[in-house]
């Protein structure tokens, strides 16, 4: 899916995530749906909003059930991604940290003009 520039585009990009997880066999109230969907939104807004740059949010899903989905969102700023801690009284920054505790995997590498950051969650422990 194409994001653009705006941050009115992370609702549209949830709206979009929520239609494919269903499509997938993934339900709407499933815990993985729920994470899912707030590790799109934080990736997607930190594309839009630190980048000022359209981004591609994509969704993989695997074959088998138990495998984990992938989220990616690729940007053209090569700028890397800077994790922080934010302090209390912050509003924003917290938005890497809430990844890295919510996947189970995520990394980022250089992709031609930008970049392309990933995260995985498994279905697996959902399942069980």
């Amino acid at each position: 899916m194409e994001v653009g520039a705006d941050p009115a585009e992370v609702g549209r990009a949830r709206r979009w995530a929520r239609s494919r997880l269903v499509g997938s066999g993934i339900g709407a109230d499933e815990p993985v749906a729920e994470t899912l969907l707030l590790l799109i939104s934080e990736l997607v807004t930190n594309a839009v909003v630190h980048t000022g740059c359209p981004a591609v949010l994509r969704m993989l899903f695997p074959a088998a059930p138990a495998a984990p989905v992938r989220v990616e969102v690729a940007d053209n700023s090569v700028v890397p991604p800077a994790p922080r801690h934010a302090e209390r009284d912050e509003t924003g920054g917290r938005g890497l940290e809430l990844v890295d505790g919510l996947a189970d995997r995520w990394g980022w590498h250089p992709e031609g003009a930008g970049k392309r950051i990933w995260c995985e969650v498994d279905r697996a422990a959902v399942l069980t």
